[in-house]
Protein backbone atom coordinates (compact mmCIF):
# COMPACT_ATOMS: atom_id res chain seq x y z
CA UNK A 1 0.00 0.00 0.00
CA UNK A 2 1.55 3.16 -1.09
CA UNK A 3 2.14 5.96 1.40
CA UNK A 4 2.05 10.12 1.15
CA UNK A 5 5.61 11.95 0.14
CA UNK A 6 8.33 10.76 -2.28
CA UNK A 7 10.72 8.38 -1.66
CA UNK A 8 11.84 7.01 1.98
CA UNK A 9 12.74 10.92 2.95
CA UNK A 10 9.49 11.89 2.22
CA UNK A 11 7.89 8.73 4.00
CA UNK A 12 10.02 9.33 6.80
CA UNK A 13 8.82 13.10 6.99
CA UNK A 14 5.10 12.37 6.79
CA UNK A 15 5.54 10.03 9.08
CA UNK A 16 7.02 12.08 11.57
CA UNK A 17 4.12 14.80 10.55
CA UNK A 18 1.27 12.19 11.36
CA UNK A 19 3.18 11.49 14.74
CA UNK A 20 3.04 15.06 16.08
CA UNK A 21 -0.76 15.40 15.15
CA UNK A 22 -1.62 12.14 17.36
CA UNK A 23 0.82 14.04 20.16
CA UNK A 24 -1.27 17.21 19.99
CA UNK A 25 -4.12 15.75 20.03
CA UNK A 26 -3.76 13.47 23.03
CA UNK A 27 -2.65 16.82 24.52
CA UNK A 28 -5.60 18.71 23.43
CA UNK A 29 -7.94 15.61 24.70
CA UNK A 30 -6.09 15.98 28.28
CA UNK A 31 -6.84 19.64 28.43
CA UNK A 32 -10.31 19.18 27.97
CA UNK A 33 -10.25 16.35 30.17
CA UNK A 34 -8.38 18.73 32.78
CA UNK A 35 -11.19 21.49 32.68
CA UNK A 36 -14.21 18.98 32.97
CA UNK A 37 -12.51 17.80 36.22
CA UNK A 38 -11.65 20.86 36.93
CA UNK A 39 -15.25 22.44 36.38
CA UNK A 40 -17.11 19.69 37.76
CA UNK A 41 -15.55 20.17 41.35
CA UNK A 42 -16.50 23.87 40.65
CA UNK A 43 -19.93 23.07 40.01
CA UNK A 44 -20.31 21.39 43.51
CA UNK A 45 -17.51 23.65 45.68
CA UNK A 46 -19.90 27.32 44.04
CA UNK A 47 -22.97 25.38 43.93
CA UNK A 48 -23.43 26.07 39.96
CA UNK A 49 -25.88 23.43 38.25
CA UNK A 50 -25.31 25.41 34.73
CA UNK A 51 -21.48 24.98 34.72
CA UNK A 52 -22.05 21.13 35.58
CA UNK A 53 -24.69 20.58 32.91
CA UNK A 54 -22.13 22.37 30.60
CA UNK A 55 -19.35 20.10 31.65
CA UNK A 56 -21.46 16.93 31.08
CA UNK A 57 -22.02 18.65 27.65
CA UNK A 58 -18.06 18.32 26.83
CA UNK A 59 -18.10 15.30 26.94
CA UNK A 60 -19.08 14.33 23.50
CA UNK A 61 -16.45 16.93 22.47
CA UNK A 62 -13.58 14.27 24.69
CA UNK A 63 -15.30 11.43 22.90
CA UNK A 64 -14.90 12.70 19.53
CA UNK A 65 -11.35 13.64 20.08
CA UNK A 66 -10.75 9.98 21.44
CA UNK A 67 -12.02 8.16 18.61
CA UNK A 68 -9.89 10.66 16.22
CA UNK A 69 -6.66 9.60 18.29
CA UNK A 70 -7.82 5.87 17.78
CA UNK A 71 -8.69 6.21 13.75
CA UNK A 72 -4.78 8.10 13.01
CA UNK A 73 -2.98 5.71 14.99
CA UNK A 74 -4.48 2.66 13.11
CA UNK A 75 -3.84 4.61 9.90
CA UNK A 76 -0.19 5.64 10.71
CA UNK A 77 0.26 1.23 11.89
CA UNK A 78 -1.15 0.48 8.25
CA UNK A 79 0.46 3.18 6.57
CA UNK A 80 3.89 3.04 7.80
CA UNK A 81 4.32 0.06 9.70
CA UNK A 82 6.70 1.47 12.69
CA UNK A 83 9.09 -0.91 14.37
CA UNK A 84 10.27 -0.93 17.82
CA UNK A 85 9.97 2.29 20.07
CA UNK A 86 7.63 4.35 17.63
CA UNK A 87 5.80 1.28 17.51
CA UNK A 88 5.68 1.62 21.15
CA UNK A 89 4.39 5.08 21.21
CA UNK A 90 2.03 4.79 18.74
CA UNK A 91 0.06 2.04 20.72
CA UNK A 92 0.65 3.57 23.86
CA UNK A 93 -1.21 7.04 22.84
CA UNK A 94 -4.17 4.90 21.91
CA UNK A 95 -4.05 3.01 25.06
CA UNK A 96 -3.36 7.09 26.91
CA UNK A 97 -6.61 8.41 24.91
CA UNK A 98 -8.81 5.48 26.33
CA UNK A 99 -7.69 6.58 29.91
CA UNK A 100 -8.61 10.14 29.52
CA UNK A 101 -11.70 9.89 27.93
CA UNK A 102 -12.82 7.54 31.17
CA UNK A 103 -11.31 10.59 33.30
CA UNK A 104 -13.70 12.25 31.23
CA UNK A 105 -16.20 10.04 32.15
CA UNK A 106 -15.71 10.54 35.86
CA UNK A 107 -16.00 14.29 35.54
CA UNK A 108 -19.47 13.62 34.06
CA UNK A 109 -20.25 11.36 37.05
CA UNK A 110 -18.67 14.15 39.43
CA UNK A 111 -21.24 17.34 37.38
CA UNK A 112 -24.35 14.32 38.26
CA UNK A 113 -23.64 14.16 41.57
CA UNK A 114 -23.08 17.98 42.00
CA UNK A 115 -26.69 19.06 40.45
CA UNK A 116 -28.30 16.38 43.19
CA UNK A 117 -26.35 17.79 45.88
CA UNK A 118 -26.69 21.63 44.79
CA UNK A 119 -30.41 20.83 45.46
CA UNK A 120 -30.16 20.60 49.11
CA UNK A 121 -28.41 22.24 51.69
CA UNK A 122 -24.64 22.09 52.34
CA UNK A 123 -23.27 19.34 54.25
CA UNK A 124 -20.07 20.37 55.02
CA UNK A 125 -17.44 23.07 54.12
CA UNK A 126 -15.55 21.16 50.79
CA UNK A 127 -12.03 21.15 51.56
CA UNK A 128 -10.75 17.95 50.84
CA UNK A 129 -12.97 17.46 48.03
CA UNK A 130 -11.16 20.15 46.11
CA UNK A 131 -7.85 19.54 47.42
CA UNK A 132 -8.21 15.91 45.87
CA UNK A 133 -9.21 17.18 42.29
CA UNK A 134 -6.41 19.64 42.30
CA UNK A 135 -3.82 16.65 43.09
CA UNK A 136 -5.72 14.86 40.38
CA UNK A 137 -5.43 17.49 37.75
CA UNK A 138 -2.02 17.74 38.53
CA UNK A 139 -1.29 13.85 38.30
CA UNK A 140 -3.25 14.14 34.82
CA UNK A 141 -0.85 16.69 33.43
CA UNK A 142 2.29 15.16 34.64
CA UNK A 143 1.47 12.06 32.91
CA UNK A 144 0.72 13.51 30.12
CA UNK A 145 4.29 15.64 30.04
CA UNK A 146 6.31 12.48 30.72
CA UNK A 147 3.87 10.97 28.18
CA UNK A 148 4.78 13.32 25.57
CA UNK A 149 9.02 14.08 26.68
CA UNK A 150 9.51 9.97 27.62
CA UNK A 151 9.96 11.14 30.90
CA UNK A 152 10.05 7.86 33.21
CA UNK A 153 11.35 9.60 36.82
CA UNK A 154 8.33 12.21 35.94
CA UNK A 155 5.97 9.22 35.29
CA UNK A 156 7.36 7.46 38.61
CA UNK A 157 6.38 10.63 40.76
CA UNK A 158 2.91 10.85 39.34
CA UNK A 159 2.36 6.84 40.50
CA UNK A 160 3.61 7.94 43.80
CA UNK A 161 1.08 10.72 43.97
CA UNK A 162 -1.73 8.69 44.00
CA UNK A 163 -0.81 7.74 47.28
CA UNK A 164 -2.40 11.06 48.41
CA UNK A 165 -5.43 10.86 46.75
CA UNK A 166 -5.97 7.83 48.25
CA UNK A 167 -5.29 9.22 51.67
CA UNK A 168 -7.72 12.03 51.03
CA UNK A 169 -10.36 10.00 50.06
CA UNK A 170 -10.07 7.73 53.12
CA UNK A 171 -10.29 11.30 55.27
CA UNK A 172 -13.40 12.34 53.24
CA UNK A 173 -14.63 8.49 54.52
CA UNK A 174 -14.15 8.57 57.74
CA UNK A 175 -16.17 12.18 58.24
CA UNK A 176 -18.70 11.08 56.36
CA UNK A 177 -19.08 8.34 58.25
CA UNK A 178 -19.15 10.37 61.53
CA UNK A 179 -22.03 12.48 59.76
CA UNK A 180 -24.04 9.56 58.67
CA UNK A 181 -24.06 7.97 61.99
CA UNK A 182 -24.80 11.02 64.25
CA UNK A 183 -27.45 11.66 61.92
CA UNK A 184 -29.56 9.52 59.48
CA UNK A 185 -31.12 12.35 57.30
CA UNK A 186 -27.41 13.25 56.18
CA UNK A 187 -26.85 9.51 54.41
CA UNK A 188 -28.61 10.83 51.15
CA UNK A 189 -26.03 13.94 50.82
CA UNK A 190 -23.23 11.80 52.47
CA UNK A 191 -23.08 9.33 50.09
CA UNK A 192 -22.96 11.43 46.89
CA UNK A 193 -20.08 13.00 48.60
CA UNK A 194 -18.64 9.43 48.90
CA UNK A 195 -18.81 8.84 45.68
CA UNK A 196 -17.63 12.34 44.00
CA UNK A 197 -14.26 11.56 46.28
CA UNK A 198 -14.58 7.99 44.66
CA UNK A 199 -14.87 9.50 41.02
CA UNK A 200 -11.44 11.75 41.72
CA UNK A 201 -9.84 8.34 42.94
CA UNK A 202 -10.69 7.04 39.78
CA UNK A 203 -9.49 9.97 37.69
CA UNK A 204 -5.72 9.61 39.71
CA UNK A 205 -6.00 5.60 38.97
CA UNK A 206 -6.40 6.25 35.12
CA UNK A 207 -3.23 9.37 35.37
CA UNK A 208 -1.64 6.53 37.06
CA UNK A 209 -2.34 3.76 34.57
CA UNK A 210 -0.78 6.39 32.11
CA UNK A 211 1.99 7.13 34.13
CA UNK A 212 3.12 3.39 34.07
CA UNK A 213 2.77 3.12 30.78
CA UNK A 214 5.16 5.94 30.07
CA UNK A 215 7.61 3.78 31.82
CA UNK A 216 6.74 0.44 29.90
CA UNK A 217 6.91 3.14 26.80
CA UNK A 218 10.49 4.51 27.54
CA UNK A 219 12.12 1.51 29.39
CA UNK A 220 10.13 -1.51 28.13
CA UNK A 221 9.42 -2.01 31.65
CA UNK A 222 6.03 -3.33 32.70
CA UNK A 223 5.72 -2.12 36.30
CA UNK A 224 1.75 -3.00 36.27
CA UNK A 225 0.63 -4.85 39.37
CA UNK A 226 4.27 -4.75 40.45
CA UNK A 227 5.33 -3.55 44.14
CA UNK A 228 7.83 -0.55 44.32
CA UNK A 229 10.25 -2.86 45.38
CA UNK A 230 10.24 -5.28 43.09
CA UNK A 231 10.47 -2.66 40.49
CA UNK A 232 13.92 -1.94 42.02
CA UNK A 233 13.33 1.59 42.26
Amino acid sequence: MGAPGTGEDGMTRHFHEELEQIKEKVLKLGSITEAMVENAVASLVDQDSRLAEETIAADQRADHLEVEIDEACIRLLALFQPAAGDLRFVTTAMKVSTDLERMADQAVNISQRAIELNEEPQLKPYIDIPIMSQLAQKMLRECLDAFVRRDAELAREVIEADNKVDALKNQVFRELLTFMMEDPRTIARAIRLLLVSRHLERVADHATNIAEMVVFLVEGKNIRHVTPQEQGH
